[in-house]
């Protein structure tokens, strides 16, 4: 394929970067100008140098020190470093050790302030970290006709990828074949229930979460199988877009801010008429005393300025940042916190945001006995009770049958990660897991003694799977 060609069809690509869904898959192969037998090597990377890797990048990196300055910049904390300076200056040349007690504490307030600020706003700033988390770090696809395992920013448009359960999309891309693939999207879409996918075109004005003939970066594969050709990469696939509106900075201020700054220049405009007038009546009164009356209106200025104020508020603030981190919760500005308090109505999402995502089992009916599981989300620490007492496997061939099918149709598996219990797959067969290991029952040694030997995948006619273990 020629440059001229290449060029010519990734003007292409970026018009159609919203019409994927809507066009047959062997429009989207030569629009794209690929193959179902994926790209050749030479045509790989001829690609990549054009459009570039298939990562997430900083649209514009703020720099810590930026951060740093930004905490001085307020009305009120301006006000308390001139009122540091002259109770500073006042105290050498007077010789007042309060004045220089008095500088120094104001100091120590400001740089508190301004600690407690930037450690926040640092910490959001490298949200974008949290979201590159989310790409996967190789991806199968083919290469001139078998499969090969690639770094994933090496992706490029016209690549097919391969798909099998537990992979992590590595780009967005238009679905070629599809065999049961279930797809976890909670990270895009914040929809915890696995995605049926399918091949045939959609409407044009499909919505990302209805876009099911369609994968994307950052998602998990928790069943079944596909083949895919990448349509977008980097910064243009849908996770790319989130990323982008992460890094954009706005400049709307608070409601706390507002009030603050306005009440720093009234404070200001009041201090400094006061001392103007105290000044002027002094010297009227008895003009050899010009340097006296000046000292005495600049001591009542500086005594006048509630340099407790701006502690006070960011101690305030600082608490409930802290019971909201505590809660998961992370605020990019420190004032933030208040104007969240005073919202009167909160519209969110409900998956991953009011809830955790996480299916649990809670009655369990083998036969005419009833079981009650209790335990929450995915932590195995739970027990199988059967009208009170603990139930015994051994002694209930029920209830041990029922698991060990939960357990063998089943492709998902319990694995810890740092401090906590994830599934990888699917979340209710996820939940059939951790149920038949709160009852005891070892689920490796299940798997190892029934090995599977045939499967039929779960389709939305047949509403259910099946598989045929090796006796």
């Amino acid at each position: 394929m020629s440059g001229t060609t290449f060029i010519t069809r990734a003007r292409v690509r970026r018009t159609m970067a919203d019409e994927w869904h809507s066009l047959p898959a062997d429009d989207v192969l030569r629009r794209l100008d690929a193959s179902p037998l994926g790209l050749n090597a030479s045509d790989a990377a001829r690609r990549l140098a054009r459009i570039g890797p298939n990562e997430l990048v900083r649209t514009a990196r703020i720099s810590p020190w930026r951060i740093l300055l930004a905490q001085f910049v307020d009305v009120l904390v301006i006000v308390l470093i001139i009122a540091a300076i002259i109770s500073a200056v006042l105290g050498t040349l007077q010789g007042e050790l309060a004045d220089l007690y008095d500088a120094i504490l104001i100091v120590a307030i400001v740089i508190m302030n301004a600690i407690l600020g930037f450690v926040q706003e640092y910490r959001a700033e490298r949200s974008l970290e949290a979201l590159k988390g989310l790409a996967a770090p190789k991806a199968h696809v083919l290469r001139e006709g078998g499969i090969v395992a690639i770094p994933s920013r090496e992706l490029v448009p016209g690549d097919v990828t391969v798909l099998a359960a537990g992979d992590r999309v590595a780009a967005d891309a238009r679905l070629l074949e599809a065999a049961g693939l279930r797809l976890n999207e909670a990270s895009l879409t914040g929809e915890s229930q696995p995605v049926v996918k399918a091949i045939e075109p959609l409407p044009r004005d499909s919505f990302v979460g209805d876009r099911k003939n369609m994968v994307f970066m950052g998602t998990a594969v928790e069943g079944g199988r596909g083949k895919a050709v990448v349509v977008e990469t980097g910064m243009a696939t849908e996770l790319g877009k989130i990323a982008g509106l992460v890094q954009q900075e706005t400049k709307e201020e608070t409601p706390l801010q507002k009030q603050l700054d306005r009440l720093g220049r009234q404070i200001g405009i009041a201090i400094l008429s006061a001392a103007a007038l105290i000044f002027g009546i002094g010297v009227l009164r008895d003009p050899r005393h010009i340097e006296l009356m000046f000292l005495t209106a600049v001591g009542l200025a500086v005594a006048a300025i509630p340099e407790g104020l701006p502690a006070i508020v960011t101690i305030s603030l600082a608490l409930g940042l802290q019971r909201m981190i505590r809660r998961g919760a992370l605020i990019r500005k420190l004032p933030a916190v208040e104007a969240l308090g005073a919202a009167s109505v909160i519209c969110s999402d409900k998956t991953g945001t009011l809830t955790k995502g996480e299916m649990n089992v809670r009655i369990l009916l083998a036969g005419p006995r009833s079981y009650e599981v209790t335990g929450e989300g995915f932590d195995p620490k739970g027990t199988v009770k059967a009208d009170g007492p603990l139930a015994d496997l051994a002694a209930d061939a029920g209830l041990r049958n029922l698991l060990e099918c939960g357990v063998l149709c089943n492709d998902a598996t319990l694995k810890r990660e740092r401090d906590r219990w994830v599934v990888e797959g699917d979340p209710t067969e996820g939940a059939l897991v951790v149920a038949a290991v709160r009852a005891g029952l070892e689920v490796g040694v299940v798997r190892t003694r029934w090995p599977r030997v045939a499967e039929v995948a779960f389709t939305s006619e047949r509403k259910k799977m099946s598989t045929l273990h090796a006796a």
